[in-house]
């Protein structure tokens, strides 16, 4: 029974890799996460963070379920993998100190898993690798200020990777990718 679970486990983690890594392979395109009995968030820490990570989230719920996970928990201005289901304006205070990585290490950036709505809200025009023409992507429930915020932290090969997440889907902005507020 035990070997059943983990089979299924690692069959959801591989699955929710896969759809990740597809979804900041194409930039703004919409990709489908896979269905399972988790909540997306969690579904997705579970693939992330592991005993070699660090995380954050001011969403209790989630955090009680990522203490499971064996990675270690850390302040924004810290943590590797930052998750917020909600993103309010007070969160945007804690991201302005997000790691963006350093020249020689660009991959010591935060990766932000943000809750979002698609298809209404702000207007963004996409553009960069993956993106073979200009794409417009509408995104709601998130603070308006919070693309002005990505777009200083974007400074290659500095920056975030984000993943919105709404509607059973998952869009992928790396940091390679230029979103204009229109």
């Amino acid at each position: 029974m035990a070997d059943i679970m983990m089979n299924v486990q690692e069959a959801r983690t591989q699955n929710t890799f896969t759809a990740l890594m597809w979804a900041l392979s194409h930039p703004g395109r919409p990709r489908p996460l896979p269905k399972t009995e988790l909540a997306p968030f969690f579904a997705i820490g579970e693939t992330l963070v592991d005993l070699e990570t660090s995380y954050y989230t001011s969403h209790d719920g989630l955090a009680q379920q990522f203490a499971r996970l064996g990675g270690r928990e850390r302040p924004p201005q810290e943590a590797m993998y930052q998750f917020y289901p909600e993103l309010q304006d007070a969160d945007l205070l804690d991201l302005e100190e997000a790691p963006v990585g350093t020249y020689t290490c660009p991959d010591d950036s935060a990766t932000l898993v943000i809750g979002a709505e698609f298809e209404e809200g702000t207007r963004l025009r996409l553009s960069g690798p993956g993106i073979p023409e200009m794409t417009v992507l509408y995104v709601g429930g998130i603070p308006q200020s919070f693309w002005a915020l990505r777009e200083k932290a974007a400074q290659y090969p500095l920056g975030w990777d984000v993943f919105l997440i709404g509607d059973g889907q998952v869009v992928g902005l790396p940091r390679t990718t230029t979103v204009e507020v229109l």
